[in-house]
């Protein structure tokens, strides 16, 4: 069989030949991409000559790349495009990654080879970066289990295995449920013509001849805030927030106890009280204590702006003739009809100024002004019809090649990500990145604009923030590329691009009307503007509960029902009653199937530092200040993971900040 994952690409820029890509193929490309990582790793351990940088480090750092060509197509048509095939090949791929994984980190032959140069390092002649590289590889033997005992590596091996296969489990039960649920919707009463035009797109993926409510988030939100008919909006609702706990064989409650129980007896393997202290010891935030300081200190300003809101919002409800409390599938409703009141801002109105391709050029055209970045379309085959893609340049150089993908359909993970089908480095050749967006926003009517909501257009800033963390990348090894940095300052580049959107130049210039072409009127941006803080109390409690819960989950005994113990820690802070989690734990994927388990904090502990980053540039000539462009480039967008993010950040700040900005940022520096 000729093998497109096995051999060059003829595609520009050597872009994987999806056109010619198979589920047939990924089974025998794995086995052959597997056998020659495995030979490199043999081929390091096997040299009688002495240990050195040259021949120990860097054939490590390259020996993932065969892996890398098969498993970055592979994982991304899971992700966007799943079926029941390549479900089954997720399920068979999963325990042999982890079994090579575990293979390659408890080798002792290769720890020894490492740990030698980290003993001799001050002998070593490094560079700063190479310094760096071999810090953080015998970082990861040593916390991947290297020094344990025959008996304790066996174990560590199977809990691994285990945790590979449940994660996976967890991510495909989650699809699964967001995949099959859907709502015919016979009364459109009171429902804007933009979402009765994406429920119809909905329906006619999904076969229907009815308009439909799926649990794409680019859907079901608007429908909470414009359905009328309150038992709809509970239906809606409650589907959307009990993903992952319907029972049956998709039901994640049981494997999220499991998953709880193997990380913690996996941190005490590895000599630690818990599995936060474990995973925090790389973070910027260090410990659980620190983590509960900032996430404290939001807290409280955010519970009382929420509490007194939700009064509001439920006398709204009583004035209905709807007796009893605000309820959750209530909030959405009673919120936007007081935003259209009180800010005189109507979602159907303003989502005819955010049309997603002059979004995606305001995306561009700040990328530009910033970093002199271009973009040209490119004609390429790409995995799905509804992606398009760019070559990145600057200055006639190539650059990288980035990839978007917009639009929610049937089978693809629901959210929004950024990711890499190729990182860049210099090690073995300069390597340009081709990197991707992946969003879930409505896909309008044929021959009709997307239009996005201003929460969908922060999305749209932020992805394309992680993007320019990769494109930006200028580091020689590939293990410090782009986003490989700690968890919590990863969000730092996403976080800080949104308050570019926000940019009344931005805007003026890019947010035109889908029909008429003209700018929006001033008086419209100025409300819009004025009303970025709104609900602040809202999400930040539904975002704290979230990070509290996944927090103590990890920081101490695994509890045996993980439902118990988020019911325990909502209610010890007082969780408003018509607020809920922002992720429930049978579809807190962030924690179960991604890598932010004790980390979703992550994105506030970077927002204390994006709100503070953007000041600066308020600060000084104004948002496209060159000079702060440039050190924002030179000290973190192209950095990687090259220097501990403190040193990073202060390198471009001076100092590192504190939370005052971050409450400013959100409207709660003067909640009493």
């Amino acid at each position: 069989m000729n093998n497109p994952l096995l051999t060059p690409s003829e595609q520009p820029f050597d872009l994987p030949d999806f056109a010619a890509i198979t589920d047939e193929h990924f089974t025998p490309a794995l086995d052959a991409a597997e056998a020659e990582t495995r030979a490199a790793i043999d081929e390091i351990t096997a040299n009688p000559d002495a240990p050195t940088f040259e021949n120990t480090i860097e054939p490590l750092e390259l020996s993932d790349e065969p892996l890398n060509d098969v498993l970055g197509p592979f994982f991304l048509l899971a992700a966007v495009s799943s079926t029941p095939a390549r479900e089954k090949l997720q399920r068979a791929f999963s325990p042999r990654l982890s079994a090579l994984s575990s293979d390659i980190a408890l080798d002792e032959a290769l720890f020894e080879r490492v740990d030698t140069l980290w003993q001799q390092r001050d002998d070593l002649d490094l560079t700063d970066e190479q310094d760096r590289v071999l810090y953080l590889h015998h970082r990861y033997f040593r916390r991947a289990g290297a020094g344990l005992d025959a008996s304790g590596r066996a174990r560590l091996r199977e809990i691994n295995a285990a945790l590979s296969e449940k994660s996976t489990a967890f991510g495909l039960n989650l699809l699964a449920d967001e995949r099959d649920w859907s709502m015919q919707v016979d009364d459109l009463t009171g429902l804007p013509s933009f979402l009765v035009d994406a429920m119809k797109s909905a329906a006619e993926a999904a076969g229907s001849d009815k308009p439909i409510v799926t649990l794409s988030r680019s859907l079901v939100v608007p429908f909470l805030q414009f359905c009328p008919d309150r038992e709809a909006r509970k239906k809606a609702y409650e589907a959307w927030t009990s993903r992952g706990a319907n029972g049956g064989d998709t039901d994640n409650r049981a494997l999220a106890a499991e998953m709880l129980s193997l990380r913690a007896e996996r941190a005490k393997l590895l000599g630690y009280e818990s599995f936060a202290d474990y995973r925090l010891e790389t973070e910027m935030a260090k410990t659980p204590d620190n983590v509960r300081k900032l996430l404290q200190a939001v807290w409280s300003p955010a519970r009382a702006k929420a509490e007194a809101d939700a009064k509001v919002l439920e006398r709204r409800l009583h004035a209905d003739g709807f007796d009893g409390p605000l309820e959750p599938w209530d909030w959405h409703y009673y919120s936007e009809a007081r935003r259209k009141e009180e800010h005189a801002l109507d979602e159907a109105e303003l989502k005819s100024y955010f049309q997603l391709d002059r979004m995606i050029e305001a995306v561009f055209a700040c990328a530009n002004r910033l970093f002199g970045l271009e973009f040209t379309p490119l004609d390429v085959a790409l995995h799905h019809p509804d992606a398009r893609a760019w070559e990145v340049t600057r200055n006639g150089q190539h650059i990288a090649v980035f990839i978007g993908d917009y639009f929610a359909r049937p089978g693809k993970r629901s959210g929004a990500w950024c990711s890499a089908l190729r990182s860049q480095k210099k090690l073995g050749g300069e390597t340009a990145p081709h990197v991707m967006n992946v969003c879930n926003f409505a896909k309008p009517p044929a021959g009709q604009p997307a239009l996005l909501s201003y929460d969908d257009s922060r999305t749209l800033f932020h992805e394309f923030g992680h993007a320019l963390h990769q494109m930006l990348s200028d580091v020689t090894y590939g293990s410090i590329s782009g986003t490989s940095v700690s968890r919590d300052f990863v969000e730092l580049p996403s976080q800080l691009y949104e308050h570019w959107m926000e940019v009344p130049e931005v805007l003026q210039e890019f947010a035109t009307h889908a029909e008429t072409g003209k700018a929006m009127p001033e008086e419209l941006l100025e409300r819009v503007l004025n009303a970025a803080t709104y609900d602040m109390g809202f999400s930040t409690c539904e975002f704290i509960g979230s990070a509290l819960v996944d927090l103590e989950f990890h920081a101490g005994p695994p509890p045996a029902d993980p439902m118990q113990k988020q019911a325990e820690v909502l209610e010890s802070i007082g969780m408003p009653r018509a607020i809920r989690m922002r992720h429930a734990t049978p579809h807190f994927a962030h924690i179960f199937s991604g890598g932010y388990a004790s980390a979703y904090y992550s994105y506030m502990w970077s927002e204390v530092m994006d709100a503070d980053a953007f000041a600066a540039f308020e600060e000084a000539g104004g948002p496209f200040d060159p000079e702060l462009a440039k050190s924002l480039e030179a000290n973190i967008l192209s950095t990687g993971g090259s220097e501990e993010p403190e040193a990073l950040y202060t390198a471009f700040r001076g100092r590192l900040p504190g939370v005052d900005a971050l409450l400013k940022g959100r409207g709660l520096d003067d909640v009493a």
